[in-house]
């Protein structure tokens, strides 16, 4: 009976607590009746209740508060079904064939956007990440074809990737592409080559002295990747412990775990996974090594499950840990992020005066460090010439929609004030892109 009267008086709280003050006072007759009723525990049910229902509009309130925050940080792409042309249908049509059959790149209609006929004549552009993981893979007959189709003027495309296997898979299908071509001169190049040796390459290519006009880096990993186990970055299939993305690389993440200090095994799990859990697997992993070491992604994931709380969802709860410490041993692997920090920099001097460097991240600290560089990149010489605004002197983006807010800096535009994040109807289709952000910078 305590109980009944127990839900009854919160449910009475609750909806009085969304009347206006005109009309509580039925659900004040209804308290006082719960009083009569039971006498001897009314207060303590008022305060029990009262209490709930504050802890339950103070939880609501709070995640509201923080998803509007989380929204006001980027901003939503503005494609969407109503908006659609024919080129951005026909990216519809072909992503979600690709959906069925392999990975699909994500927000390459926003790409096309920042390359677009609207920015400079497009001579010559280079495709960071070739293989899978980025724009010039499965889908690339489409995207080079409307490259092509919007910029007949290109000259050369250069594509680069430090993974052998998606290089491969991407130079027949670039091949293709190139023969249709209306530019008789028109030159498709591929390199196996990490991003961060970019000054270097593109010092041996003829004919781009004075720089190169648009350079697209995808951060993300590709499914053809992920879905191997014998590359060791899956959490659900077993395989050996690598996690190279060149795999000519001497270190590997069983190095990592089974020989580096524990002090450094938990500044990776803390710092690189942003895992709040992170002393408790150090202990864990320390405490395998005695026992043999690890040597497979399954005996790694049997130590993390271990290590991971029951309260903590389950399945999901071991899931998201696992998938923050391998990621943490992945960026240590292959020196993820001082790699993007050097590359960036280098792309933006590989810049022709006009040229766009596109960015597209996965995760924080990606994100973090792409937009501390290019604030770097335009405040080189002194932060008094950064300046917030809609039109550069000099040039109007009104005509480019995609353009909301600009920084600008003594040599260079941030375009992107804040991240560009995937439509709504690209997440319904593609999960993976959901933590995608794309930011844009444009050179003087």
């Amino acid at each position: 009976m305590a109980a009944i009267a127990k839900h009854t008086m919160r449910m009475m709280l609750t909806a009085s607590l969304s009347l206006p003050v005109s009309s509580r006072s039925a659900s004040l007759s209804a308290k006082r009746f719960l009083y009569n009723q039971y006498p001897t525990k009314s207060r303590a049910l008022v305060r029990f209740s009262c209490r709930s229902v504050t802890t339950d509009t103070s939880k609501k309130k709070k995640e509201k508060e923080k998803g509007t925050a989380k929204e006001k940080r980027r901003t939503r792409s503005l494609r969407s079904g109503e908006e659609e042309d024919s080129s951005s249908s026909s990216f519809t049509t072909s992503t979600s064939v690709m959906m069925q059959q392999s990975h699909v790149p994500v927000m390459l209609g926003e790409v096309l956007d920042v390359f677009s006929s609207h920015s400079k004549p497009l001579s010559a552009f280079v495709d960071c990440t070739l293989g899978a993981a980025g724009h010039a893979s499965e889908l690339e007959k489409w995207f080079l074809g409307q490259i092509i189709q919007s910029h007949p003027e290109l000259k050369l495309f250069i594509g680069m990737d430090v993974d052998p296997l998606a290089l491969r898979m991407s130079r027949s299908r670039i091949t293709a592409v190139s023969h249709s071509h209306p530019h008789p001169n028109f030159q498709a190049l591929t390199f196996l080559k990490n991003f961060r040796h970019i000054k270097s390459l593109l010092a041996q290519v003829d004919h781009i002295s004075s720089g190169v006009d648009g350079i697209l880096m995808d951060l993300g990993m590709s499914s053809m990747q992920v879905n191997n186990p014998d590359r060791g970055f899956s959490v659900l299939a077993n395989g050996p412990l690598d996690m190279r993305m060149d795999p000519q690389a001497s270190l590997k993440a069983e190095d990592i775990l089974n020989s580096w200090p524990d002090s450094e095994v938990g500044r990776i799990l803390r710092d690189y996974g942003e895992e709040r859990n992170w002393r408790l697997l150090q202990n864990k992993i320390v405490q395998a090594r005695l026992l043999g070491g690890l040597h497979s992604t399954g005996e790694l994931v049997d130590v993390i499950r271990s290590a991971t709380p029951g309260t903590r969802g389950g399945r999901q709860g071991w899931i998201k840990t696992a998938t923050r410490v391998f990621q943490a041993l992945r960026i240590a692997v292959n020196d993820e992020l001082k790699t993007l920090e050097d590359s960036l920099f280098a792309c933006f001097d590989c810049l022709a005066p006009g040229g766009r460097l596109a960015v597209i991240s996965f995760h924080s600290l990606e994100d973090r460090i792409v937009k501390q560089a290019f604030l770097k990149i335009i405040s080189e010489e002194g932060r008094d010439s950064v300046k917030d605004q809609s039109k550069v002197e000099g040039k109007n983006y009104q005509k480019e929609s995609w353009i909301r807010q600009t920084i600008q800096g003594w040599n260079g535009t941030i375009l992107t004030k804040r991240p560009i994040t995937p439509s709504e109807k690209e997440e319904s289709f593609n999960r993976r892109s959901r933590s995608a952000k794309l930011r844009v910078i444009e050179k003087l």
